[in-house]
C-alpha cells in the first residue's frame, strides 16, 4: 500500500481509477471535486460537506465530469429499505400525506478532557493539512481526536446531518416530492457544551410542502422512532435497520405488479458502486440522491440557528 498525507498524489496516479473518499466531513467536499476533475470515479462518504454551497458543488462537478459517484448511504442497497419505498410509491399506502423521519442523536461524550487552550502540535501531525478549508484555530488535543471532532461544527455539521441523512435519503427515495418540491421549514434544536464540542445534540422540524405533504424530522424518540416512516390514506410503513412494519400488516407480503414502480435493485453497496465503475452503468446512491439528503439536513440544523421558518425554493 503507497501511504501519504496528501490526497493530491493519490490523484495524480494515473493507474488509481477509483477513490473512496472518507475523511473528516469538512473534507468531503474539495476532495470530491478534484477527484471529479481528475477523472475518477468516487465512492464519497456521507454527507456531502458541512454546507449547501458544498453539497452543490460535489453535485456539480460530478455533472461536468460525468463522474461514476457513489453516496455512501447504504441503506438503499437493503432489500426492506427498498421494498418500502416501492410501496408508498407504487400507490400502495394510497395517498403519501406524512413522512415521519427520527435519526440518532450523539450518545458519543468526548475522548480529550484536559484543558481547552492553544497546546504544541504533535510530532508527526500536520495539523495545517488535517485543518484544511476549515477556520484556523489553535491546536489543542479535542480537536484532533475521535469522537472530538466529529461534535464541532468546523468538521461536522452534527448528527442533524451526518446521521440524519441515512434515513432523509428514505424519505426522498419513497417519496420524491421530498427531494424535488419547494418548502417552508421550521426547526428547533438544542447545541452542545462540553469541551470544545459544539454541534447540535437534539432536534425536532417539520418540512410543509405544496398540496399538503408534511415531512417531521426529529432526533430519535423526541418524537419520532428512528427510521423513515411513510403515512398515507389507506396504511403505513415503517422501516429502519432493526426491521420493517406495517399497518395494515399484509401490506408486507404484497407481490409487487409489473407496471409498480420497481426501484434500483443492490444487495451489496460497495459491489454496486465497483459494478458501475466497470459498466460505466448507474448506481443506487447518485450524487443527486446524496444531496438532496445532505441539503435537508442542512437546511434543518440552519433553521435551527436562525431560530425562524426557512422558505426553500
Amino acid at each position: 500500500c503507497f501511504e501519504t498525507g496528501d490526497f493530491r498524489k493519490i490523484l495524480a496516479r494515473d493507474d488509481i481509477d477509483a477513490v473512496v473518499i472518507a475523511p473528516q466531513d469538512h473534507w468531503h467536499a474539495l476532495i470530491a471535486v478534484a477527484a471529479a476533475k481528475a477523472g475518477k470515479a468516487i465512492y464519497c462518504e456521507k454527507p456531502l460537506g458541512v454546507s449547501v454551497t458544498e453539497s452543490q458543488a460535489i453535485r456539480n462537478a460530478v455533472a461536468r465530469y460525468r463522474s461514476v459517484f457513489q453516496t455512501g448511504t447504504q441503506q438503499r442497497s437493503s432489500r426492506n429499505f427498498r421494498f418500502a419505498c416501492e410501496l408508498a410509491r407504487s400507490g400502495y399506502l394510497g395517498k403519501v400525506h406524512t413522512v415521519a423521519v427520527g435519526a440518532p442523536g450523539p450518545s458519543y461524550r468526548p475522548k480529550y478532557s484536559g484543558p481547552a487552550g492553544p497546546q504544541p502540535v504533535p510530532a508527526g501531525l500536520d495539523y495545517d493539512m488535517f485543518l484544511g478549508p476549515a477556520v484556523k484555530k489553535p491546536y489543542n488535543p479535542g480537536r484532533h481526536a475521535w469522537p472530538d471532532w466529529y461534535l464541532i461544527w468546523d468538521y461536522c455539521a452534527g448528527f442533524i446531518v451526518n446521521w440524519g441523512v441515512h434515513h432523509l435519503d428514505i424519505a426522498c427515495w419513497g417519496c420524491p416530492e421530498i427531494a424535488t418540491k419547494p418548502f417552508e421549514l421550521t426547526c428547533k434544536g438544542d447545541y452542545r457544551h462540553e469541551g470544545l464540542t459544539d454541534n447540535i445534540s437534539g432536534w425536532q422540524g417539520q418540512f410543509v410542502y405544496p398540496g399538503g405533504l408534511k415531512m417531521t424530522f426529529s432526533d430519535s424518540g423526541h418524537p419520532n422512532a428512528q427510521g423513515c416512516k411513510f403515512v398515507g390514506d389507506k396504511g403505513w410503513v415503517h422501516v429502519n435497520r432493526r426491521g420493517i412494519r406495517a399497518e395494515p400488516a399484509s401490506l408486507l407480503k404484497v407481490a409487487l405488479r409489473p407496471e409498480d414502480v420497481r426501484l434500483h435493485e443492490s444487495n451489496n453497496h460497495q459491489g454496486d458502486f465497483l459494478k458501475a465503475v466497470r459498466t460505466g452503468g448507474k448506481v443506487v446512491s447518485p450524487v443527486e440522491a446524496g444531496h438532496a439528503a445532505s441539503r435537508l439536513g442542512l437546511l434543518g440544523e440552519i433553521a435551527c440557528r436562525l431560530k425562524r421558518k426557512l422558505t426553500w425554493d
